[in-house]
């Protein structure tokens, strides 16, 4: 059957700091670092959350993270507008390596799913309107666990949806988190860092591959 890969999709395969582009019209020059905010305080709930056995799903908390930074930074916006803006993070933008990364991973025989915390519809608009779905065999969501990464049940499930023991399941992030949390479970794990100043998690469990993106990553993948 050969080897199965779970993509990781936000800040993988699409830029959630693209939404900047859309915070610009409420917040001016402070879009970016708003974005930015508005991301890691969603991974923060998100961990909070699988700590404390309080699930709720990933649509929530990136509403939750919005009014926390809006909040934070003094910024009123009417819930229309606040829901626009979540609304819109189905629209986030491929990287500009996604597409040709994963054509030349498929064409090499990887099987390829997206394996993520968003919710499985969500997910699947969002890859559709990124050009990205018709390159996927599907979507694994966590939101099937009712749980978050990098719970390790999560990627134990991940190689049991593919049908692959773990020492044949890869993970592919951009999240060093997220690649920890494979490689503790036993899976295979590839950094993509997007990031060429992004310092990698000293916990002494290292990648088994480092690439800056998906088109490097398919050129060094056997």
């Amino acid at each position: 059957m050969g080897i199965a890969i779970g993509l990781d999709v936000y800040g993988t395969l699409v830029d959630p700091l693209g939404m900047a582009v859309q915070l610009r019209e409420f917040v001016g020059d402070s879009a970016d670092e708003l974005a930015a905010h508005w991301r890691a305080k969603q991974l923060e709930y998100t961990v909070r959350r699988t700590a404390m056995g309080a699930y709720e799903n990933f649509d929530v908390c990136t509403a939750q993270a919005l009014r926390f930074v809006l909040s934070n930074a003094q910024i009123s916006l009417m819930s229309e507008e606040q829901q626009r803006l979540v609304d819109q993070y189905q629209t986030l933008e491929a990287y500009p390596d996604a597409i040709a990364g994963l054509r030349d991973l498929k064409e090499k025989g990887f099987a390829l799913v997206a394996f993520s915390n968003g919710v499985g519809a969500t997910l699947r608009r969002l890859l559709d309107h990124a050009g990205l779905m018709p390159l996927l065999e599907g979507i694994i969501s966590v939101d099937e666990l009712k749980t978050f990464k990098p719970d390790p049940r999560v990627y134990a499930y991940l190689a049991d949806c593919l049908k692959r023991p773990k020492h044949e399941t890869w993970l592919i992030s951009s999240n060093s988190f997220d690649v920890i949390g494979a490689k503790s479970a036993g899976l295979k794990a590839a950094w993509i860092r997007r990031n060429p100043s992004a310092t990698f998690d000293s916990w002494g469990v290292e990648p088994d591959l480092i690439s800056r993106d998906l088109m490097e990553l398919a050129a060094n993948l056997r």
